[in-house]
Parts: structure tokens; C-alpha cells; sequence
């Protein structure tokens, strides 16, 4: 058992506990209405706000959209902080999942693409978060825009890989788990896209719902990752880094064909992990089996 198990659950827990607070200040500080609240005026007259109760006259403005619960301070500062925090521990998530992967002999279009997806998800955090949809628009949109259909595309390829290296029946156990929720997310976006458009209070209302189950929907997902993060080790991070180094290796080579580099007359290249590790469960809590990956190794190549 490692401590990297605690970067996915922290990431869950710090990310749905700080939008719920950010969904509570702007609830108290009248700057949203309560998702129980379903009835919606055209225009409000002023109201004399009372401290410590929601808004009892609501408008179009008023809808809780994640977006529109951290436009205003206070509560705009710790939105900020959570999408730049949780956008930094995303992208720890993702390269650590990339690596282990790797580790286990797959390596592939898909498990790059995996990377790629949850790294610009990420991106488009950090924009949701800093750009607030009522000062910065068109920067806010252009955010949720990439990171939404990016977090989407992760949980599924995820799901895809959750499979492909699945050795044991809690292996699978787990990657039904990972469908269902990538299912959930799938469905609760294409809703609140389709409601989101509409004029309707009551469907802009369901929007901001819909928009709420996505987001927890897919925090719950990266927690899961505490699963495999039980077996990451010093040799996951080294089959990463041996991995990008020969990526940049055959990359420079074949840019300086012909430049002084000889192989052997039986010497070839080898594909990374085959036949030098037995498969086990990605979810065994137990040090990994050792890879041909040291840094003499490294140094060698």
C-alpha cells in the first residue's frame, strides 16, 4: 500500500465538499437560489434581503448553475482555488494512471489518448474557475466547453483501459463500476446541454441539476482510481519517465538517421514490459513486480 491512494480520494472529497460550501455561500449571500426551488419570476422587486435565509423572489439569474455560484466574492475566491487545486491533482491523476497502465505492458493510442483528454480537462478547470461566467464570459464557456466533453472522453477511455488490464474478478468488479458511472456522466450532459438551451425556467432549472450530477458524477469517478494507487510504485513512475525517454530517443534517432548510432547485428528494439513481468491484479495493494527499469538502465539506453 502506497500514499498515492490518497491523491484520488482527496481530489473527490476536497473538490465535492469545496463546490458544495461555494453552492452554500452563494445560497446565504443571495447571489443563487436553492435547487429545491422550482418557481421562477420574470422580474423581482426589491426585496429587503434577511441574513441567514435564501432569496424568496428568484429570477432567470438567479438558477444555481455551478458557474453562476462562483461568479460573485466571496465565494468566487475559493471557486477559484478549488478548480486550480483540483485541476493540478487531475493532472497528477492522470499521469500517474498513464504510467501505470504502461506498467502493465499496455501501452497504446488509447492509454496516450486517456492522458490527453484528462490533461485538457484539466485545462479547462483552471479557465471555469478563473474566468467567472459574469465578468469573463467568453473565456468561461470557452473553459466549460473543453472541459466537459475532455472529462467525458477520459471517464470513457478509462473505462475501455479499466478493462483491457483487469487480471482479477474485482478488476472487473470495478470496471462495471467505472461504466455505470461513465454512463451517468454521459447522460446527465447531453440533458443538461439540451435543457441549458431552452428559455423554459423550469428546464434551465433542470439544466443546473443535470449539471450538478455530471460533476460530482465524474469527481466520484476519479476517486476510483484509489483502487489501482494501492500498487503504484517507484517503478510505475520509472516505467513512465523510460517510456517518454525512448518515445524522444526513437524520435531523435530517426530525425539524425545515420548519425553515429549503431546497433548491434543482433541487437533490437524491445517492446517495454514484455517479458520481463508477470501480470497481476492493478488493484494488489502488494509492491510491483520489478520492472527493467532502473535508473542504470535508463542511463544505459
Amino acid at each position: 500500500m502506497t500514499a498515492w491512494i490518497v491523491l484520488p480520494v482527496s481530489l473527490s472529497a476536497f473538490s465535492i465538499t469545496g463546490i458544495w460550501i461555494v453552492y452554500a455561500m452563494a445560497v446565504m449571500n443571495h447571489h443563487v437560489c436553492p435547487v429545491e426551488n422550482w418557481y421562477y419570476n420574470v422580474t423581482c422587486t426589491e426585496e429587503m434581503p434577511r441574513p441567514g435565509f435564501p432569496k424568496t423572489c428568484c429570477t432567470i439569474q438567479d438558477i444555481p448553475l455551478i458557474s453562476k455560484c462562483g461568479s460573485f466574492p466571496p465565494e468566487s475566491c475559493l471557486f477559484s482555488l478549488i478548480g486550480n487545486v483540483g485541476a493540478f491533482m487531475v493532472i497528477m491523476v492522470c499521469l500517474l494512471r498513464y504510467a501505470q497502465v504502461i506498467e502493465h505492458s499496455h501501452h497504446c493510442l488509447l492509454n496516450t489518448s486517456a492522458l490527453v483528454s484528462g490533461c485538457t480537462n484539466a485545462v479547462g478547470l483552471v479557465m471555469v474557475g478563473n474566468f467567472q461566467v459574469d465578468h469573463a464570459k467568453s473565456l468561461h464557456y470557452v473553459g466549460a466547453g473543453v472541459a466537459f466533453p475532455a472529462g467525458l472522453l477520459f471517464v470513457c477511455l478509462q473505462c475501455v483501459l479499466t478493462y483491457r488490464v483487469a487480471v482479477t474478478a474485482l478488476d472487473y468488479w470495478m470496471a462495471h463500476c467505472r461504466v455505470a458511472l461513465a454512463i451517468a456522466a454521459m447522460v446527465s450532459l447531453v440533458l443538461s446541454g439540451a435543457f441549458f438551451v431552452h428559455e423554459s425556467f423550469v428546464l434551465q432549472h433542470a439544466a443546473a441539476i443535470c449539471e450538478w450530477v455530471f460533476t460530482v458524477d465524474i469527481l466520484v469517478f476519479y476517486g476510483t482510481f484509489t483502487y489501482e494507487f494501492g500498487s503504484v510504485s517507484h517503478d510505475t513512475v520509472l516505467a513512465g519517465l523510460q517510456h517518454v525517454y525512448q518515445q524522444h530517443h526513437l524520435h531523435h534517432h530517426h530525425l539524425h538517421h545515420g548519425s553515429g548510432i549503431v546497433l548491434g547485428p543482433g541487437a533490437r528494439p524491445t517492446a517495454l514490459g514484455t517479458g520481463s513481468k508477470g501480470l497481476k491484479s492493478p488493484g494488489g495493494s502488494s509492491t510491483s513486480t520489478h520492472l527493467n527499469c532502473t535508473p542504470e538502465s535508463i542511463a544505459m539506453l
